[in-house]
């Protein structure tokens, strides 16, 4: 764990000298959940990390990118001071660790200005044998990660609020690691059906790498100014959060640097946010956890 963080710290480093910082002794480190892998986490939020160097003079900030089980032992170990993990993610820590949530992420995504989130669950359109909830009975599931919110807490809580129970109701549940992944097991026709966190189908769409009226989503929900396809309810996004262990007066100038983030920043656009607000309230996270006995409350 300690050589992976090194290296990745390493890296992070030389981009960030690359643009005339040099991270000193002092640098305080921000584990972000990569969930599409290291690559991608580092070009989407290494600019947040640069932003908040450049803003906050007497303070250094690095990121550190973090696969989902790398999240936890980092907290664990102090080896990071500030993190940004799913909603789930950040109340298992706040409950066993005393992490503090100091600002709630405003997604940017066509044309509107997202504080909450949701889960997709979809099948490929040719299943004619599969049209709601309840047909996924004893068919082949895959979600992304046991631990992931938006791609599939969300979606298990749905599943038994409908009566179906994935641990002993599905041919399989498999996990694919990867939201992408999931989506291509089901248009490939390796599972019957998959849940993803919202907003992927669209963002791959938008890529060209699928088309989505392909799918079929299953249990289709509306939130007012909500723009995606969802199957569940919405919950706060992520937030960005602090260690028990991380100075308060530092913990306030982050906080201060990041509300100040606007739309039209490189680092707002890089992370494709509108910026920063107060956190949100982890309330209905903490009870779906309990619910499910997942997280704080396995």
């Amino acid at each position: 764990m300690r050589k992976y963080l090194s290296y990745v710290t390493l890296m992070i480093t030389l981009s960030v000298m690359a643009f005339g910082q040099t991270v000193t002794a002092g640098d305080y480190k921000i584990g972000v959940l990569a969930k599409r892998g290291p690559a991608k986490a580092i070009k989407k939020w290494g600019a947040t990390a640069e932003y908040l160097t450049q803003r906050i003079e007497a303070d250094s900030f690095t990121l550190v990118p973090l696969d989902f089980d790398e999240v936890f032992p980092a907290i664990a170990s102090q080896e990071v001071d500030f993190f940004l993990v799913n909603s789930s993610m950040f109340v298992t820590a706040q409950v066993k660790h005393g992490a503090e949530a100091i600002a709630t992420m405003i997604n940017s995504r066509q044309g509107e200005s997202l504080k909450s989130f949701g889960g997709v669950v979809f099948t490929y359109i040719d299943r004619d044998d599969i049209n709601d909830l309840a047909d996924i009975k004893g068919k082949n599931f895959m979600a992304v990660k046991e631990s992931s919110f938006g791609g599939w807490q969300m979606a298990y809580k749905e599943l038994l609020q409908h009566g179906i129970d994935p641990t002993s109701q599905f041919a399989s549940l498999q996990f694919g690691g990867k939201h992408d992944n999931v989506v291509y097991a089901v248009q490939n026709g390796e599972v019957d059906a998959g849940t993803v966190r919202t907003d992927t189908l669209e963002r791959m769409t938008a890529s060209g790498d699928i088309d989505l009226s392909e799918f079929k989503i299953l249990a289709t929900k509306r939130h007012s100014g909500f723009p995606f396809v969802v199957s569940t309810p919405l919950y706060p996004e992520w937030p960005m959060a602090k260690l028990a262990s991380t100075p308060a007066d530092v913990s306030q100038r982050v906080v201060t640097a990041l509300t100040e983030l606007k739309a039209a920043d490189p680092a707002a656009k890089a992370a494709k946010i509108v910026g920063w607000s107060a956190p949100l309230n982890y309330q209905d996270v903490e009870e779906l956890q309990k619910l499910l006995k997942v997280g704080a409350y396995r």
